[in-house]
């Protein structure tokens, strides 16, 4: 997996633009475009994608702190990039990918409390049960979380498009 200057460039600049875009949406609880973000950059880029994502996962740590909070984003967004390279995209009916992207988007969502508990059990000695509870009280977030995650999939096809774009037209002749 070979690569350049530029892709290093690119992928700083995507990475400091998934920490940008959370920072300026954290006045609306559980709802980011890390996720948006994610799936658009891992159709474009494959598995070089996983660059970016952990650099923004490495800004968050260096600005936020890395807390016990920070722990979890070592694997999260990695299996949202894990299931986003099952899809086909070449093989998606142009109609229905949208949707896909979206409720694939909505689904990790929901699931982030149930991903984010392992660690949390791990870190603080919870038991099953305990890993259970924290699941189901934080599950009301959860749902925001997808509610947030569905509408903002609105911009993960308008956000390959440009990326691809962009990618076409940095090529050298």
């Amino acid at each position: 997996m070979k690569v350049s200057i530029k892709d290093l460039a690119v992928f700083s600049m995507l990475g400091a633009l998934m920490y940008i875009s959370k920072f300026l949406m954290e006045f609306l609880p559980n709802i980011h475009l890390i996720g948006v973000f994610t799936i658009a950059i891992t159709v474009v880029y494959r598995l070089k994608a996983l660059y970016p994502i952990y650099i923004f996962v490495l800004i968050t740590g260096l600005l936020n702190g890395f807390a016990t909070w920070w722990i979890p984003y070592l694997y999260i967004w990695t299996v949202l990039w894990a299931v986003t390279m099952l899809i086909p995209d070449k093989k998606l009916n142009k109609k229905l990918r949208p949707v896909i992207y979206m409720v694939i988007c909505a689904l990790h969502g929901l699931l982030y409390g149930t991903l984010y508990a392992p660690a949390q059990a791990l870190l603080f000695g919870l038991d099953f049960k305990g890993m259970i509870a924290w699941i189901i009280a934080g599950f009301s977030y959860d749902v925001v979380h997808a509610v947030g995650n569905f509408f903002g999939g609105i911009l993960i096809c308008p956000i390959i498009s440009v990326l691809k774009s962009a990618q076409r037209y940095a090529k050298p002749n």
